[in-house]
């Protein structure tokens, strides 16, 4: 059974501010005005992305305890928005309400009056928002037919991400009692916000693996991870729920985290997805759309610009980090490690602008030659360094995670830092610069939507991984021995149920 297309609506901090200062009036009357958007369509959820506030010029509406507005004001947003390929919404305050608002009878004659007429000049479907004195915002669509349906949630992305949910849709989840110290860290109603984000991890490695499990254990609703990658001996130095038999399995490492997730989730019914796909690819793109924050565990330049993009062109908070380990030339020692962590977002500086990510790079990895050999060696290219030890890899998961706090709990009011670095060899926690650069191409894409310039594209790495791996499990040998590890699973799961009756529980 297909599922219905889930909507939602989001805004930068600095839309948000103007639209709470022209409608949350100090009179405390409602008001109106209009603002344009842009489409940003996933693989199951549309979001509309408001970028420019046009306010009402004189006659164009009019505040009497309610307000109301002219034709001609709704023609020349529309015609503005319809030079640019965008979209139009109408929002409105209610000053003395609080939480997710539902419409009154005039309010819906007034948006239903003028669906069909934004629909024809800009092709795009109205939308409908209401803010509250608290500061919580409502939206629905409609469509060309004047039929309503309403959002699941409005985000506002600033230094603290604000999510409103349509509680209709997204009901609060129950606390369960393997949640009691988590909920003793900020309350149930911080709990709540919190459990219903959809949030993606991209790439399952070390980092990555960690931080899904901790949102996991967290109580976290809908986790999903993201990575097309197989286990490797390589990986089992750092990931210490993986073992020689995922390996000789060859087990996916989304296969093997969701595993991880199901064992580590503490929420009633959670929503665990993953993902065999490259961020790099439309299909990856599609998916990240759906979600409320992504964090960034990749190590290469093109899956790492992808996820750049997003952040700004849909609005879409990315926490980004890594480490890096720098050991003495002779292999004898180390000279120092430091990761980092930093959320993507309007109003914080890009990978590019940070230089962590170099746009050249991007280029050469789309074309496969970075995993190159013979062009590594012709242009005198240094292959990657990939160190990481167990021992520190939790290091950067946990600094990213902090990030993610900062970002959605607020913790005393404050949101996420900005850029922060840890030097292990003097033990410092730096903040890093955070200036932006006015010329900043990502910059320049906030909330752009469907209308990005797009990188994604065919990944040869990732469909010859994936088709490898569906070779390896089709042999006799694999699928006898993933056989024989189900049933040893299933017993172990009943001797647990038969010596531990709570487990059942």
């Amino acid at each position: 059974m297909t599922q219905p297309r889930r909507f939602s609506a989001a805004m930068p901090g600095t839309v948000d501010d103007a639209l709470r200062l022209h409608l949350l009036r100090d009179d405390g009357q409602e008001d109106i005005c209009l603002v344009t958007y842009a489409p940003s369509t996933g693989a199951s959820r549309t979001s509309a992305l408001l970028k420019e506030v046009v306010l009402p010029k004189p006659g164009e509406r009019s505040v009497h305890g309610n307000a109301s507005f002219t034709g001609d004001y709704v023609v020349r947003a529309a015609s503005i928005a319809a030079a640019q390929g965008l979209g139009i919404a109408l929002a409105h305050s209610h000053p003395h309400g609080s939480g997710w608002q539902q419409m009154s009878g005039p309010d819906k004659d007034a948006e239903r009056s003028f669906a069909h007429l934004a629909h024809a000049i800009t092709g795009h479907e109205l939308f409908g928002l209401t803010v509250a004195g608290d500061r919580a915002w409502s939206a629905r669509r409609w469509n060309a037919d004047a039929r309503c349906t309403e959002a699941e949630s409005v985000r506002v992305v600033d230094s603290h991400l604000r999510v409103t949910w349509n509680e209709a849709l997204r009901p609060v989840p129950m606390p369960q009692d393997s949640q009691i110290r988590t909920i003793s860290g900020w309350g149930e109603q911080i709990q709540g916000l919190l459990t219903r984000l959809r949030v993606l991890v991209v790439g399952a490695g070390s980092i990555g693996h960690d931080i899904a499990i901790r949102l996991a254990a967290t109580g976290l609703l809908h986790v999903a991870v993201m990575d097309f990658d197989d286990l490797e001996r390589v990986n089992l130095d750092r990931m210490p729920t993986a073992t020689w038999i995922d390996v000789a399995l060859r087990r996916g490492k989304v296969e093997h985290a969701l595993r991880q997730l199901r064992l580590a989730a503490t929420a009633g019914r959670p929503d665990l997805h993953g993902f065999e796909d490259s961020i790099c690819e439309d299909l990856g793109q599609r998916i990240a759309l759906d979600y409320d924050v992504i964090f960034s565990c990749v190590d290469r330049p093109w899956p790492r610009a992808v996820l750049n993009q997003l952040a700004y062109s849909d609005l879409i908070p990315v926490i980004d980090g890594g480490i890096a380990i720098d050991p003495f030339a002779d292999g004898n020692g180390m000279r120092n490690a430091t990761w980092r962590s930093h959320v993507l977002r309007p109003g914080r500086p890009c990978m590019v602008c940070t230089r962590q990510l170099n746009p050249a790079d991007v280029t050469l990895d789309q074309q496969g030659l970075l995993e190159d050999p013979e062009y590594i060696r012709q242009s005198g290219r240094q292959k990657p360094a990939r160190q990481n030890v167990a021992a520190l890899a939790i290091s950067p998961a946990a600094s990213q995670l902090a990030q993610f706090v900062s970002l959605v709990v607020a913790p005393g009011g404050l949101g996420e830092p900005g850029p922060l670095q840890y030097v292990l060899s003097t033990h410092q926690l730096i903040a890093l610069p955070t200036s932006l650069n006015p010329e900043c191409f990502f910059e320049r894409t906030t909330g752009l939507g469907d209308a990005r310039v797009e990188l994604t594209g065919v990944h040869e790495s990732a469909e010859r991984t994936r088709a490898a791996r569906r070779r390896a499990q089709r042999s006799t040998r694999i699928r006898l021995a993933r056989a024989g590890d189900r049933l040893l699973t299933s017993a172990q799961r009943k001797w647990t149920e038969l010596t531990c009756p709570e487990s059942r529980l």
